[in-house]
């Protein structure tokens, strides 16, 4: 009779020894039945409750060539502990005439399949849950639950009867001040994929001790992965926000989020990394970058791609003036209309090489952008309208808060009426509730009321274009992560580009948001690393237009060109809470 040995054994707690073991007691008993053994098969530190696993498939594939008669194994439930897959194993042994024999029951039957497979299940729907039940216990009293998380170690410390405490964490400074750049990077506008290239170059490890992930920094907001998304770092331990379900086919465990009704959440101060405010700030970024699934669960294909890091400089910013496409690349150098190439509806054939069309909107934005004696005029009817409406501004505010005031010495009034009896109780409930809304409107005056943009300087302008001119330089950089953010916030700078062809040449609308400008202006640091940030709604509704004629001469990036600028004269809509600035330059360049 020939025979194999199958031994396993499942967890790292155990030890080799085991399979050591299981093999010795498996060979005496084939020497007592006098059966010769041809074949051992294990397999380590693997769960029974799957057949992926080397030895078993190794076991079955040689039974069924007729390499051996019988399987000898210590019990069942080494062989599987899944109902299923210990069926599957005897019916597939039984049709290759292969017997299963085992130390505990003897020669399996289909008897023993039937009850000891349910038992074997059952035996591991009750050790999940006694593993669950010891998880949240541990939550509950202020410990981690699971495995352990960046920015924190194990405590590892014995209790009285010397068993290990479980569950006990302490923050790992090194790794807390790793977390704390990552959320100032992110809540300051870096990218995830930016942030990791930083902490890869200097040399940091990441979670695994390998490179540093956008993953492993962004993660996923709803199961509450990733570095940015860990509420351990204000304090709070969330358990059972998922579920772990095996897949039948290939054995990989898949997660589900479970409803929020289960969660368990317990405050751990002492385990605090991150301030509110900071924490706040990321997920404020958060919301506004995701992306949610429309009427028919996918994403919207609209803002997906308008989340894509941009290849060039001014992609997607470049407008057809004829049709309103876009320009796109039509060669290694040259951008043209798209739609006039892809589908023929335009007529616009007029080509532009992209780095021409870069290096004019830069020195645009540079030299052009604001004359001094323009924006010092721009800054006087700035100026006057802005004392108008703080003026204004004030005197509603004033009348606001007087107006509280004589509603409450009014509330005051009709309750003594109603203590003299003077008035009745229903005129009290009408009049007051009156009140009460008029003083509700006034508060929610108070609270919404804008504050009047400030007062500008005309030294802004030479200020923003020191600052452009750095950015512009930082665009040759070496690093690819200043790059990135220098570019980033240059195309802040600009709404739109429209391109429109005159005898065969480009003439260039340049379009922005004078916001952007006023910020970038007032920056202390390197624009390069610091610009990116939210800009400040100083002008409401404020834009600019440039128009760029298209030059007579080849433009080198970083030439100076001629001041010869013609003005329109600045217009100015003001409204009660919005107005609108355009000021338009026609430029020779």
């Amino acid at each position: 009779m020939k025979v194999a040995i199958y031994a396993r054994y499942s967890s790292d707690n155990q030890r080799d020894a085991s399979i050591e073991d299981q093999i010795r007691l498996c060979r005496l008993h084939a020497e007592k039945q006098g059966w010769h053994i041809v074949e051992q098969y294990t397999d380590h530190a693997i769960s029974g409750a799957s057949l992926l696993r080397p030895g078993i498939q190794a076991l079955i594939s040689d039974a069924t060539r007729g390499r051996f008669d019988v399987i000898l194994s210590e019990a069942m439930d080494r062989l599987s502990r899944d109902q299923e897959d210990i069926a599957g194993i005897f019916k597939r042994m039984s049709y290759a005439d292969v017997k299963i024999v085992t130390l505990s029951e003897g020669e399996v039957t289909h008897l023993h399949v039937g009850l000891k497979g349910t038992m074997n299940a059952l035996f591991l729907k009750d050790l999940a849950d006694k593993t669950r039940r010891g998880q949240r216990g541990r939550v509950e009293a202020g410990k981690s639950g699971g495995g352990n998380a960046y920015g924190y170690d194990v405590v590892r410390k014995l209790d009285a009867n010397g068993e290990p405490i479980r569950g006990d964490r302490t923050i790992n400074e090194a790794q807390a001040n790793v977390v704390r750049r990552i959320f100032r990077d992110y809540a300051a506008g870096k990218s995830a994929k930016t942030i990791a290239v930083s902490l890869n170059r200097d040399g940091i490890p990441a979670p695994t001790g390998g490179d540093w992930g956008f993953s492993t920094i962004n993660g996923n907001p709803k199961r509450g992965n990733g570095i940015l998304n860990n509420e351990m770092y204000v304090g709070k331990i969330v358990w059972n926000r998922q579920r772990f379900i095996k897949d039948p086919d290939t054995g990989k465990r898949q997660a589900r989020p479970n409803p929020e009704s289960e969660w368990v959440t317990q405050e751990a101060p002492e385990l605090r990394i991150l301030d509110d405010d900071l924490w706040q700030v990321v997920k404020a970024r958060q919301a506004r970058n995701r992306i949610e699934p429309d009427a028919k669960g996918q994403p919207d294909v609209a803002r997906v791609n308008t989340r894509r890091r941009p290849k060039y400089l001014f992609s997607g910013l470049t407008k057809c003036a004829c049709c309103g496409g876009g320009y796109s690349m039509i060669s290694a150098t040259l951008i043209g209309c798209s739609t006039a190439r892809n589908k023929g509806t335009c007529d616009n054939r007029v080509n532009i090489r992209r780095d021409e069309l870069e290096s004019r909107v830069l020195n645009a934005l540079r030299n052009r952008m604001l004359d001094p004696k323009i924006f010092a005029a721009f800054c006087d009817a700035y100026t006057q309208e802005t004392n108008r409406l703080r003026m204004e501004a004030r005197t509603n505010i004033d009348a606001a808060q007087a107006e509280i005031a004589r509603v409450g010495r009014e509330e005051e009034r009709l309750m003594d009426l109603y203590l003299k009896e003077a008035i009745s109780i229903g005129a009290v409930k009408e009049r007051g509730d009156r009140l009460k809304h008029r003083k509700a409107e006034l508060e929610s005056f108070l609270a919404t009321a804008d504050e009047p943009p400030p007062l500008l300087h005309p030294a802004m302008a030479q200020q923003y274009r020191i600052r452009v001119q750095q950015l512009y330089e930082t665009l040759q950089d070496d690093s690819e992560e200043r790059r990135i953010e220098a570019a980033d916030v240059l195309r802040s700078l600009v709404e739109d580009i429209v391109l429109t062809p005159v005898d065969g040449k480009i003439e260039i609308d340049v379009r922005g948001d004078l916001a952007g400008i006023l910020t970038l202006s007032v920056q202390r640091k390197n624009p390069a690393a610091d610009a990116a940030g939210s800009q400040v709604k100083m002008v409401a509704g404020a834009s600019y237009d440039l128009h760029l004629r298209p030059e007579q001469a080849k433009m080198v990036a970083g030439t100076d060109v001629d001041q010869n600028l013609q003005s329109t004269p600045v217009k100015m809509v003001a409204g009660a809470r919005n107005y609108r600035y355009r000021h338009s330059l026609e430029i020779a360049v």
